[in-house]
């Protein structure tokens, strides 16, 4: 710890973006632990900050600027540290880039700092599960703490730094935002995995999946020749076209017949065992034996709104796949779980600019019943929905729920699976809509 307050110690440094996650209040108190003078900047509101301004309201050592952005914050700073999800074409961040003023994100601060080795892992699908399954194989086989950090629920990687040793090795899930983090710092992991490349978040990339895949490509692109890249060759195929990388690391293609037919998962559907695959080369690359790593793989517990298994009520099997937030990770999940056409599905929500891809075709195929959740997805997807298709619509995940378990028959599944965003809705995020599912059904459950 003590080289990292010398390192930040009187620094003055501007934190663009606090939020409601956690994630931003763990990285703001670890700086100001650590000694920094600190900015922070937030278009929220005190009133709508509230709840984590009073997380921080012990430390003297930060001002803060709500309800807006001010050009004089970003300039004369050590600094900017910048949440995921400010755009990279903000008028503020160009400021402080012609003030000289660096940016910094704080998953690539982390590993500046660590100096340790690093398993990156980033797809459109997939990275959540085989972030979890390379930790949880490495925890399991040496016996040892292993860090896990990145786009990780309430995690701050700053805040990781009070964790790291002599020999320690981290796991961290990197989103596209972060990855434009070691972007500007000009470093990949030691050990890249990338899982996937398909249409997301195309609201944010105006439609540009080049430019998405410029953010992406920063996991393997600053590898040096001792590093690893493990994908598929789906995703090799955008690698290959892709002009701003030179491929001097060693690359290891992957598809499901690198697992074999005989290791057991918990995890349902076919992609999963896509992403045991995945994990089990990265895995060999930091040394471990197929037998440490199956061996590993089959005591996995799977992941929370990952085709999580909550309960059975009354025969009906109830899955939260809260986290799929694609119309195509619906329909896989939909593929996951269902045994013919006996899935009551729950999906909808805001719409991303993708298009609805196979998602009718999946729930013509495995459905029984669809519950609608109000939503300009929602409405895109209803559309292209089969004429034939039963449904429902509701307003409220609560309605929703109900519908469903009022419709499911022993042999039934329900799945939650909203296939599009939370944002403008019911919900803070993302992770208040898996909670406020997970406990509308527990209390169901206890009945």
């Amino acid at each position: 710890m003590d080289n990292y307050k010398q390192f930040f110690l009187d620094k003055k440094i501007t934190v663009m973006g606090l939020g409601l996650l956690g994630r931003g209040v763990g990285d703001v108190a670890a700086l100001a632990e650590y000694g920094a003078d600190l900015i922070v900047t937030d278009l929220k509101t005190e009133a709508e900050l509230k709840e984590s301004i009073d997380k921080l309201s012990d430390y003297p050592n930060i001002t803060y600027t709500l309800g807006e952005h001010r050009k004089e914050d970003f300039e004369n700073r050590d600094m900017i540290l910048v949440a995921a999800g400010v755009t990279a074409d903000s008028e503020y961040l160009e400021h402080a880039r012609q003030a000289g003023v660096p940016l910094k994100q704080s998953a690539a601060l982390f590993a500046e700092l660590a100096k340790i080795p690093i398993i990156g892992v980033t797809g459109t699908r997939g990275k959540s599960t085989v972030t979890a399954m390379i930790h949880h194989v490495l925890a399991v086989t040496t016996g040892e703490p292993v860090i896990k950090g990145g786009n990780v629920r309430g995690v701050s990687n700053l805040q990781l730094l009070n964790e790291v040793k002599d020999g320690s090795l981290a796991v961290m899930e990197l989103d596209s935002w972060q990855l434009q983090g070691w972007g500007w710092a000009e470093m990949s992991p030691q050990i890249a995995v990338f899982t996937s490349f398909m249409r997301d978040h195309m609201n944010y990339y105006h439609d540009d999946m080049d430019a998405y895949f410029a953010d992406k490509a920063n996991i393997f692109k600053y590898q040096e020749e001792s590093g690893v890249l493990v994908t598929t060759p789906a995703v090799f195929e955008w690698i290959k076209q892709y002009q701003d990388a030179t491929l001097g690391q060693e690359v290891v293609l992957v598809d499901q017949s690198n697992l074999p037919d005989d290791a057991h998962l918990s995890m349902p559907g076919e992609h999963n065992r896509q992403n045991a695959a995945l994990a089990t080369e990265a895995l060999k690359a930091v040394g471990l034996s197929e037998e440490e790593i199956f061996e590993g793989l089959a005591s996995f517990p799977g992941v929370e709104g990952r085709l999580q298994l909550l309960t059975e009520i009354e025969g009906v099997k109830i899955y939260n796949d809260n986290n799929a937030s694609t119309p195509a990770a619906t329909a896989a999940g939909l593929e996951a779980v269902a045994d013919g056409q006996n899935v009551v599905l729950i999906v909808g929500g805001e719409d991303k600019g993708l298009e609805v891809d196979e998602l009718p075709t999946a729930i013509q195929e495995y459905c029984a019943h669809i519950v609608l959740y109000s939503g300009s997805g929602t409405e895109k997807l209803k559309v292209a929905l089969p004429h034939e298709t039963s449904h429902e619509e509701h307003d409220t995940l609560k309605a929703c729920v109900e519908a469903a378990l009022a419709t499911a028959t022993p042999g039934n599944v329900i799945l939650f699976s909203p296939g599009y965003a939370s944002f403008g809705l019911e919900y803070k995020n993302e992770y208040d809509r898996n909670d406020q599912f997970v406990s509308i059904i527990s209390k169901y459950a206890d009945r």
